[in-house]
C-alpha cells in the first residue's frame, strides 16, 4: 500500500482538492496512515502524469484558484487492482516505541516523562477518534465502522499498557 493507493481510494469516493485530501488524512486516516503535503502533491502530480486522475482548476472568489482532482477510468482500474491484490503485512514504524525499548539507557525520570507524555497523547488521540466516530457514524459503511472501531480499540489497549507500565516502573523505583 502506498499513498497513491489511498489517494485513489479517496478520489473513488469523491473529487477533492489537495487540501481536502490532507484534511481527510488528518481525520479519517490519522491513526493508520500518514501523509504530508510533501507526499500528497507529488503523488497527485504523478497520478495525473500517469493518466490515473485529472485536474480541474476551479476559480474561487477572493482566493487563488483551487485544483480539484478526479479519478479516471484508468485510475479506477488501478485502485481496483490494489483492492484485489494480496494484503500486505502491517508495517509499524514508531520513534516512541524505539525509545521505550532502549529506556533503561536513560534516567528513570526521563522514561517516566516519556510514559506520561505517551499517555496524554494517546488519551487525546483516542478522544479525537471517538468524537470523529460519533460524528461520522451515521454515514459510514460497515467496513469503515470496523476500521474506526479497531483504531479506538488500539488506543484503548495502548493506554492500558502504558498506564500499567508506568505504575510498575514507579513501584520498582520506590523499592530501590
Amino acid at each position: 500500500m502506498t499513498s497513491q493507493d489511498v489517494i485513489l481510494g479517496m478520489l473513488m469516493l469523491r473529487s477533492c482538492s489537495g487540501y481536502d485530501l490532507k484534511m481527510r488524512f488528518e481525520a479519517v486516516f490519522s491513526y493508520f496512515f500518514d501523509a504530508s503535503y510533501g507526499t500528497i502533491y507529488p503523488t497527485l502530480a504523478k497520478l495525473e502524469k500517469d493518466g490515473l486522475i485529472t485536474k480541474e482548476s476551479v476559480a474561487q472568489e477572493g482566493k487563488p484558484n483551487k485544483n480539484v482532482y478526479s479519478i479516471t477510468e484508468r485510475g479506477r482500474a488501478a485502485f481496483e487492482s490494489y483492492l484485489n491484490s494480496d494484503i500486505q503485512n502491517d508495517a509499524i514504524k514508531s520513534d516512541y516505541l524505539v525509545r521505550l525499548f532502549f529506556g533503561e539507557m536513560v534516567d528513570p525520570a526521563v522514561l517516566i516523562g516519556w510514559l506520561e507524555k505517551g499517555i496524554e497523547k494517546t488519551e487525546r488521540q483516542a478522544a479525537k477518534l471517538q468524537a470523529d466516530y460519533e460524528r461520522w457514524e451515521a454515514g459510514m459503511s460497515p467496513s469503515q465502522r470496523i476500521c474506526i472501531e479497531i483504531g479506538i480499540s488500539n488506543y484503548t489497549s495502548r493506554l492500558e499498557v502504558l498506564r500499567r507500565g508506568l505504575a510498575r516502573l514507579k513501584e520498582a523505583l520506590e523499592k530501590e
